[in-house]
């Protein structure tokens, strides 16, 4: 304000001179280069001070930052998975047996508390069943494990939550993004008590019970399940923010492949949610040989509990032959979905999200024979549960490529 005060005078103070110019008959050009300096001044300070007002937001910049942190979320959702599949194989989820907020993020540190926190998983299931000539350094191994997953949900909740309440403050986000980034806030809540819940389970004493204390397969299947929603969400929010919609034209063809595309994507999550059956079970170790059970096609002891509907969830050889059923099904429609798609002319990143997910559905098919035919070793079960993950993410990828011009 100052400034343009300081110009109006000084604009003000040319014309007041160029007039005595004109009344003394002193130079006309000098009059004349004064009030056009003015105007010029006076025009470009408007400009100025009305170019914030035209940088509205949300917009195309603020965009591309919600994107890449969706992206970057959608990792960490990732990491949370992998550490998970690894705590459930090393065998380590029942080591903290109560849950708290706050209090558990700092882990014993004198020996008395080692000692205590020991003592507390003596009480449960798993140590008199199973653990009952653990150390106490083999414990620790076991009670780290859990703790970094349980320090990495954290993690993944202050990822979404801090930057929602930024981005929000900002008005980075228009109506629709509210209410995405609310649900998915609300799904990392969930997801956090849900995990808890699972755990729950595998500390309750079953006495009528002569299996090994496990979590519950079901509530093993949804807290995998709502972690793989999350990242599907976070995943494809972020691509659709980042990537532009390609402009092909909508031919039966297109449209086709876009169904095609949205059906094996599909049965790519229901393949990875039974792989939570399969490990809630320990199915991997029934029936180790590929591609017959045993000597048959198809196992004797495939429908052996009673009603039939229960072999599916909880007899582990049911839920070992769904699972390999429902992988050559996903790698079967890949491989339909890549040959389909060579018949047509599809964008550049297109064609190459549908060969990388054709060359990814190849991989984690040799990898879950591998693990299977080896006794499900932890390194490679963990890289089959990884490549689970990438599948899907590529999948996601797929369907993001393919997703129709907004009206």
């Amino acid at each position: 304000m100052l400034l343009s005060s300081l110009r109006t005078t000084i604009f003000c103070s040319c014309r007041h001179a160029g007039k005595g110019f004109q009344h003394g008959n002193r130079s006309p050009q000098l009059r004349q280069w004064l009030v056009k300096r003015g105007q010029s001044t006076i025009t470009a300070e408007v400009g100025a001070s009305s170019t914030p007002a035209a940088a509205t937001v949300p917009n195309a910049a603020t965009n591309r930052i919600l994107g890449r942190w969706l992206l970057g979320c959608s990792g960490l959702v990732v990491g949370a998975v992998v550490l998970g599949g690894v705590t459930r194989l090393t065998e380590s989820g029942l080591s903290m047996v109560d849950w708290h907020l706050v209090r558990e993020m700092k882990p014993p540190q004198s020996q008395a508390e080692w000692e205590a926190e020991f003592a507390k998983y003596q009480q449960f299931p798993e140590f008199k069943i199973m653990n009952h000539d653990m150390t106490l350094p083999e414990f620790k191994f076991i009670f780290y494990m859990e703790w970094g997953h349980r320090m990495w949900g954290r993690l993944v909740g202050l990822a979404y939550i801090l930057p929602t309440m930024y981005f929000w403050k900002k008005g980075y986000f228009n109506r629709s993004m509210k209410g995405k980034v609310l649900g998915l806030c609300g799904f990392v809540f969930f997801q956090g008590l849900l995990g808890w819940y699972m755990v729950k389970s595998g500390l309750e004493e079953k006495p009528e019970s002569h299996d090994i204390p496990r979590v519950s397969q079901y509530r093993l299947s949804a807290h995998l399940g709502s972690a793989l929603l999350l990242y599907c969400a976070s995943l494809w929010t972020g691509l659709t923010l980042l990537l532009p919609v390609h402009k092909v034209a909508e031919t039966k063809q297109i449209m086709q492949l876009r169904r095609f595309a949205k059906g094996t994507g599909g049965l790519v999550f229901l393949t990875a949610l039974s792989g939570a059956f399969v490990a809630g079970l320990d199915a991997g170790l029934v029936y180790n040989s590929f591609p017959k059970m045993g000597e048959r096609w198809i196992p004797d002891d495939l429908l052996a509990f009673s009603p039939a509907l229960k072999n599916f969830f909880e007899n582990p050889t049911t839920v070992q032959f769904d699972h390999r059923v429902l992988a050559v099904s996903s790698l079967t429609a890949i491989t339909g979905l890549y040959l389909f798609s060579r018949r047509m002319v599809l964008p550049r990143r297109a064609k190459i999200a549908i060969s990388l997910l054709t060359a990814m559905a190849y991989g984690q098919v040799a990898l879950g024979i591998s693990t299977l035919l080896l006794y499900v070793p932890t390194p490679l079960a963990a890289t089959h549960q990884s490549g689970s993950v990438a599948l899907l993410s590529l999948a996601i990828w797929v369907l993001a490529e393919l997703r129709k011009m907004p009206k």
